[in-house]
């Protein structure tokens, strides 16, 4: 016999998925990191449709975690401190509702949670967070060339301009939470 791992998810957008895939998947606890689409109407949308701003969606990454590892409060705060949440609709240069800040809760524990986090966050700003804490209803994973991204195209220029500032951060402010 073997103990069966249970494993959570969690479904949250930060800006554009290349950024939260490659920071999220650097913890511990993160079984997969999957970019897809959340929140919108159209069934399995592409990404040209998401980034048309009419299917509703928002750029989202699902992680499944082992919770025995990682909590979900400690996704939540590596989600509060690297994306800015009082962004409305975009993340830097990225701009448009596909960019905008949401945490999609699986269960009343995870809403609860997102609640109190994005209070206790509230701390850190000058300005609102404008963060939506809704329920999950969706979940379409992005084609394959957007799998990984950050892993297979380091040296690029988004790569190195965006995400890798949010990797040294993370290296630096979240080592007890790394693999």
């Amino acid at each position: 016999m073997y103990n069966k791992i249970m494993l959570s998810k969690a479904t949250i957008a930060g800006g554009c998925f290349w950024c939260t895939e490659a920071v999220f998947s650097k913890l511990k606890g993160a079984i997969s990191v999957t970019p897809g689409y959340s929140g919108g109407d159209r069934k399995n949308p592409t990404y040209e449709e998401v980034c048309s701003g009419e299917t509703g969606h928002a750029e989202v990454i699902q992680i499944e975690f082992d919770p025995d590892k990682i909590s979900f409060k400690d996704l939540l705060y590596v989600f509060w401190k690297t994306h800015d949440p009082t962004q409305l609709n975009r993340q830097g240069n990225d701009i448009g509702t596909q960019y905008r800040s949401v945490i999609f809760y699986h269960d009343d524990k995870q809403k609860k949670e997102a609640e109190e986090g994005r209070k206790e966050a509230q701390g850190s700003f000058k300005v609102p967070i404008v963060t939506e804490i809704i329920p999950f209803k969706n979940f379409f994973p992005a084609e394959q060339s957007h799998r990984e991204y950050y892993l297979k195209n380091s040296s690029a220029p988004y790569c190195r301009l965006v995400i890798d500032p949010k990797i040294e951060k993370l290296k630096k402010d979240f080592k007890p939470l790394l693999k």
